[in-house]
């Protein structure tokens, strides 16, 4: 391939080429990240909504308001990653040496990856700034619904089912949540008078209007005042008393009662207002960090390109644990800053921007410290003196005996 070959067309071949070589990947990672993080969170939410009613339907809601949450997360951590597979690919294939003997710098070989950072940037102000504020209050008034929706006429071992004063219990039940043993039932009878059930084992079946639930009680006690106020303990074979299912309780609070909440229109608003919602440093915390979530995407092409060249074939360990090491850093260092601002200990602005300025001045340092000899950097020297290291390390340990047949 000549440089004319790579150099004709607005959108040159090579570009062309790097750009599906770095799509798959990271449309990959995404997704993989997204789910495994969703999943994860449903077998939670299954198990914290065992007992509501209409479960999985909660459960779906919450999952859809769930995803801008984790794309944002996901998606530094994706980008890179598929830039670290691209950039080692080509390494591998001497594909960089081939394009820099042509003529080619490595600005421009990274040209294409980082108009995709650039793209990734707007649509992480999108996602930080708008989706994730909604979709926020939108999962806390599914889960503040699904949480009160009531019982669903069912019940697992062990579990408490705790309604409006009514507490009820079992030691054990089948897999339907519907026949229990040793039961203890707690509840106001008519007159609002408390009174206590206990039986060896108890059925329960939801009635057709879908409101109420017959437990059909054997082999217990049931202890209550009579008419004169006296205690009157009862014991029976036999009891078939009826529960209710409670309705949902009043909708949750109108949106923006946590910063979270805001969308950057909303937070700059709120910062500028005599009376904000919350504190000042609080709302400059919040929205200067989601700016510089977004303003960092850009800035991983520089930091993957040194560290992906530096790793050769089968030592791709080392690069990849450095990157992880930068981005948890750089990630909890932002944090930080949002604490001691909402603590107001430090100004948003220094505590937000020093640590941005920090990793994208340590990046771009990275890769024009690279432009000479691709690769060879402090960083990637280190990672190479690492990983020889532990292969000495590795060495010197004792190899295991082999026993004769």
């Amino acid at each position: 391939m000549s440089a004319k070959d790579i150099s004709t067309g607005p959108v040159r071949l090579i570009d062309r080429y790097l750009l599906r070589l770095l799509f798959w990947p990271l449309v990959g990672c995404l997704g993989v990240t997204v789910v495994a993080l969703l999943l994860e969170r449903i077998l939670r939410l299954l198990d914290a909504l065992s007992q509501s009613s209409a479960r999985f339907g909660y459960v779906a809601q919450l999952a859809a308001n769930l995803v801008p949450h984790y794309l944002g997360l996901a998606l530094p951590v994706a980008f890179f990653v598929a830039l670290f597979i691209v950039i080692s690919k080509l390494s591998d294939g001497s594909e960089v040496d081939a394009l820099l003997a042509s003529g080619q710098s490595l600005e421009r070989i990274a040209a294409p990856f980082l108009a995709v950072g650039l793209f990734l940037s707007v649509f992480s102000l999108i996602v930080f700034g708008y989706m994730q504020p909604y979709s926020r209050y939108a999962y806390r008034a599914v889960m503040h619904a699904a949480v009160n929706a009531g019982w669903n006429g069912r019940l697992a071992g062990g579990a408490f089912i705790d309604d409006k004063g009514s507490l009820l219990t079992a030691d054990s039940a089948d897999i339907a949540g519907q026949r229990l043993t040793r039961v203890f039932i707690r509840r106001l009878d008519g007159k609002g008078e408390e009174e206590i059930i206990t039986a060896a084992s108890a059925d329960l079946k939801m009635d057709p209007d879908g409101k109420t639930v017959t437990m059909d009680l054997r082999d217990g006690r049931r202890i209550a005042r009579d008419a004169k106020g006296d205690y009157r303990n009862l014991a029976f074979s036999s009891l078939t008393t009826q529960s209710p299912l409670a309705a949902a309780a009043v909708l949750l609070r109108d949106r923006g009662g946590d910063e979270r909440e805001l969308t950057l229109g909303e937070l700059a608003k709120q910062a500028e207002s005599p009376n904000p919602v919350v504190p000042k440093g609080t709302l400059l915390g919040e929205l200067y960090g989601r700016l510089a979530r977004a303003a960092f995407l850009p800035f991983l092409p520089l930091l993957a390109f040194p560290l992906g060249l530096a790793s050769k074939r089968g030592n791709r360990a080392p690069g990849l644990i450095m990157a992880g090491v930068l981005l948890l850093a750089f990630q909890h260092a932002l944090l930080l800053g949002q604490s001691l601002a909402k603590a107001d200990k430090v100004a948003a602005a220094p505590a937000i921007w020093i640590p941005f300025a920090l990793f994208s001045g340590f990046a771009v340092w990275l890769f024009l410290g690279s432009r000479t000899r691709p690769g060879d950097t402090p960083v990637s020297r280190l990672v190479r003196r690492i990983n020889n290291l532990v292969k000495r390390v590795i060495h010197a340990l004792p190899s295991p005996k082999r026993h004769p047949a």
